[in-house]
């Protein structure tokens, strides 16, 4: 039996942490990819408009991640949220809202080899990625979040469950993705 492609495989990946351990983390699980790192925003704006990535990692505290992702997307960088102080509903909901492939807890580390390997797998046959990562983690948020979460913000979660590709962030990216041309 053959293994699986390693979509990380010679990738350009640009992570972006405030934590210097969370980023040799990074660098040791993605192994098979280049990885540049940033401790602060203003490195990693310096990256963003001066290089091309195939996948960025931003933490949202400390790095001002959110703001980071707006220029990610302008760049066509597909780009995951991983965060541990800012793991909530509504800035779970800014990441799909602003463009984002993922949003990850800081808990699932240790799997963010395999997490983004299915992430990209997903994205190269034109699943939406988000499907593919509340089917993973989708009871790690029910039970970080509460009961009922989804509940306060009932009609954004409607809309995205319907179309797995809420917001005109991530709506404007997929449009723009010649691997998904007329399957968004």
């Amino acid at each position: 039996m053959s293994a699986p492609p390693d979509y990380l495989a010679g990738k350009q990946i640009l992570a972006v942490d405030d934590e210097n351990d969370i980023l040799e983390t990074i660098e040791d699980l993605l192994d098979t990819a280049n990885v540049d790192c940033a401790r602060d925003y203003e490195s990693a704006l310096t990256k963003i408009e001066s290089r091309s990535y195939d996948l960025a990692i931003l933490d949202i505290m400390g790095v001002n991640g959110l703001e980071l992702l707006e220029r990610t997307v302008a760049r066509e960088i597909p780009t995951v949220m991983l965060t541990a102080h800012a793991i909530n509903p509504e800035t779970l909901m800014a990441s799909i809202r602003k463009g984002a492939i993922a949003y990850l807890p800081k808990e699932t580390l240790a799997e963010l080899d395999e997490l983004l390997n299915a992430l990209l797998a997903a994205q190269a046959e034109g699943t939406p990625p988000w499907k593919l990562l509340f089917d993973k983690l989708g009871d790690f948020f029910d039970e970080r979040f509460g009961p009922g979460w989804r509940d306060q913000d009932a009609g954004f979660w409607t809309e995205f469950g319907r179309t797995w590709a809420v917001g005109s962030g991530i709506r404007e990216r997929l449009a723009h993705d010649p691997r998904l041309a007329g399957k968004v």
